[in-house]
């Protein structure tokens, strides 16, 4: 996965969080918030992907 549709995740699941919040609604929240964290960990994945590519090889 990409850092742009981990990124996107990431907003998802932050809108989520919100939207439980104003509806008084503590399993959207947890959702949201379950949406964010994987979205954090594709990001770090993708991130950690780059890095292995643009390391020379030996």
């Amino acid at each position: 996965m990409s850092k742009a549709k981990a990124k996107v995740k990431q907003v998802k699941g932050k809108m989520k969080e919100a939207a439980g919040k104003a509806a008084d609604d503590n399993g959207m929240r947890a959702e949201g918030r379950g949406e964010q964290l994987r979205g954090n960990a594709q990001e770090t994945v993708a991130r950690t992907g780059e890095r292995v590519k643009k390391s020379p090889s030996k």
